[in-house]
């Protein structure tokens, strides 16, 4: 991960950037934050997951899931890309032909060895500030997975399993996913 500038971006340089390279670019608290191609193994798990959700997903037509990279407006000064997102069918509005405009239901990050701080305090900030109803962090080097759901505009761990086990949604309810289809290579 690298900050591009000292000055704070906002949404409108964001999105008149013109960069022409193989990176991929978030903005977070007003700064640009470039970053490499995710490895096979985030993939892999970023596949796993969105099979799992889409599937259950399109099973209850409760939305629409979306994975990296897209762009998350949810203010002047933060475009996150998460690895996936749930959109309700209650908030499809939010999906526009430039990105996502307003706070997905559900967001999945993939910690990645750059992305450790990024992922477990300023995206949960940003996300729990702009009112994403569940935070899931998916850390491969432990093998786990965090559920965090806002409660009274605060996270609170609700689900988590490591190395075995299941964990559960409450924004899709009914949804129990096993770690090792999670993790399945």
């Amino acid at each position: 991960m690298e900050t591009i500038q000292t000055a704070r971006y906002t949404y409108a340089d964001y999105r008149s950037l013109d960069v022409d390279d193989n990176y991929l670019y978030e903005l977070i608290d007003g700064e640009l934050v470039k970053k490499s191609a995710p490895s096979p193994q985030h993939q892999l798990i970023s596949g796993n997951l969105y099979s799992l959700l889409k599937s259950f997903v399109v099973a209850k037509q409760a939305g629409k899931v979306l994975y990296a990279p897209v762009d998350v407006f949810v203010d002047d000064y933060n475009a996150p890309q998460p690895d996936l997102l749930y959109i309700s069918q209650t908030h499809l509005e939010y999906i526009t032909p430039d990105g996502i405009f307003g706070p997905p239901d559900l967001v999945v990050e993939i910690v990645s060895p750059t992305s450790i701080s990024r992922d477990y305090v300023k995206k949960l900030r940003i996300y729990e500030r702009f009112g994403v109803a569940e935070y899931w962090i998916v850390n491969p080097n432990y093998r786990s997975v965090e559920v965090y759901q806002l409660i009274n505009q605060e996270y609170n761990l609700v689900s988590s399993a490591v190395e075995t086990g299941k964990v559960q949604s409450k924004v899709l309810t009914g949804l129990e996913l096993n770690i090792n289809e999670v993790f399945a290579e």
